[in-house]
């Protein structure tokens, strides 16, 4: 990793890229930090302190994850205020969509034009959901209690009206298009996924404020105060769930596979045939389940809180009704963090992750492709064979990397119990869950790129520095740039 670290900066061309990168990064930063008009700071910051305390509601959970995904923007109800989020649920709803219509499936198949096609579809849909987002994020400045229980009595906008509900859906609107636009940029131009790497530093970000935290409670001198060996057991829990999210995002089953051309030609090349494998991803969900999960273990909550504040005839006589009664008194179980909140979050991420491999990896496509590439399974027969077996092993491997993924959700939620008023929620977020796993994929995605980088430019700028020498015009073969093997 050393090397790799050090060979950046040896390449010119990765070198122009990094920079590059770094700069577009700096500049969603800047559109993470300045605000909107219209909005009283003052009145803003009392209300994601509440959030903070809280942390509980379906609102406090809502505001809390916009924030830490969109880079504490939210908190400062900035230009970016929404974020790269709404092309991330673009992309989403696109991905989800493509394997159910036949539309989307030709455009897949078409290559590089139908990826355009698709690209720009991805714009389009991003543009009504921002504005969706927009309305009800200016909805809810203007009228704090129906989102977040406490905060009836904040006035946060100085002048609400439609007009400020207009001006808000433009401005974050064309903060968010700008945001695509730089991600998209950074893809081309720099290094990794450029949506990816937005939302990653927007959550790292928030890395600093967590520390700060922890040091205010070893400062204190309550009774939920930190000692020295609560901060050593924390670093060492953090670094241990970090390794393990690493190893599982890693981690693959190789099915072994031969080549019919390999095969034949094994006794004429003595015996050193190159062993190849198929790899299935035990983690092949990703973080989706979470995102998903998270989201639709809101709704009910919104639901409730909406219905029991509502002053429209017609809900007030259902809020009467017995059963409604019932579904008030028990709305306990939506409540983030409880023992009924995670068994429903844990029992729907596993859910999400058999649906998510279900909808997007089709084994007899696989099967097909590896059929048409001369490629077989050994002991089992091209076609409807192969096809069984790979869709069995997935099935074997999603069911552990499933587990894997519920145990580091629920992990915040178990050490914000444990821990209760002495660390912030914000703090017990990164012991697990959807931050962590998007800093940890993103993050190894980037080095990938960057090894890739250093493959490419590096293995050729080394070979032009060989020729020099030869010439009588190289340097000392000592200044030449180390390239990592394989």
């Amino acid at each position: 990793m050393l090397d790799l670290l050090a060979n950046c900066w040896k390449i010119p061309e990765l070198r122009k890229r990094i920079i590059f990168t770094m700069a577009l990064l700096f500049l969603c930063r800047v559109a993470a930090t300045v605000p909107c008009p219209g909005i009283d700071a003052d009145q803003l910051g009392l209300l994601f302190k509440m959030i903070e305390k809280s942390a509980g509601s379906a609102g406090d959970q809502l505001a809390f994850g916009l924030n830490i995904f969109t880079g504490g923007a939210l908190s400062k109800f900035a230009v970016a205020t929404l974020g790269i989020m709404p092309y991330i649920t673009a992309s989403i709803i696109i991905q989800v969509l493509t394997p159910a219509l036949p539309a989307l499936q030709k455009l897949k198949r078409d290559g590089e034009s139908g990826f355009q096609k698709i690209n720009q579809l991805t714009r389009y849909l991003t543009l009504i959901v921002c504005a969706v987002q927009g309305y009800f994020v200016a909805v809810v400045m203007q009228n704090p209690g129906q989102l977040i229980q406490g905060a009836e009595n904040l006035k946060i906008v100085t002048n609400p009206g439609v007009e400020f509900q207009i001006m808000t859906v433009i401005i974050v609107t064309c903060g968010t298009m700008i945001l695509m636009w730089l991600g998209e940029q950074i893809t081309e131009k720099g290094i990794g996924q450029g949506a990816s790497l937005i939302i990653t530093v927007g959550i790292i970000e928030q890395l600093p404020t967590a520390c700060m935290s922890v040091y205010s409670k070893m400062r204190s001198s309550g009774d939920d105060n930190l000692t020295i060996v609560h901060v050593i057991l924390l670093i060492v829990l953090f670094i241990l769930v970090t390794a393990a999210v690493v190893a599982i995002s890693l981690a693959v089953r190789r099915i072994p596979i031969q080549y019919a051309r390999a095969r034949a030609t094994k006794s004429s090349m003595g015996n050193r045939s190159q062993a190849s494998y198929f790899p299935l991803k035990v983690n092949y969900a990703g973080v989706m389940p979470i995102i998903f999960a998270s989201a639709l273990l809101m709704v009910p909550s919104l639901l409730i809180r909406f219905f029991s504040q509502s002053q429209v005839s017609l809900i007030a006589d259902w809020r009467d009704a017995g059963y409604f009664k019932w579904i008030l008194n028990n709305s306990g179980i939506f409540d983030y963090g409880t023992s009924g909140y995670m068994m429903l979050y844990a029992a729907m991420i596993l859910g999400f992750c058999f649906f998510w491999v279900a909808s997007q990896f089709n084994p007899s496509q696989v099967a097909d492709d590896l059929n048409r590439s001369g490629a077989f399974v050994p002991g089992y027969r091209a076609g409807e064979e192969t096809a069984k077996h790979i869709d069995w092993t997935m099935t074997r491997v999603t069911t552990a990397g499933a587990i894997f993924l519920t145990i580091i959700s629920v992990l915040p939620m178990i050490f914000n119990n444990m821990s209760g008023s002495a660390l912030s929620f914000s703090v017990a977020n990164f012991f697990g869950g959807a931050s962590l796993l998007i800093i940890v994929s993103v993050m190894l995605d980037t080095c990938q790129h960057i090894h890739t980088h250093i493959i490419t430019y590096g293995g050729y700028e080394e070979q032009s520095l060989r020729r020099q020498r030869r010439r009588g015009h190289g340097e000392d073969p000592g200044d030449a740039p180390v390239v990592p093997s394989e």
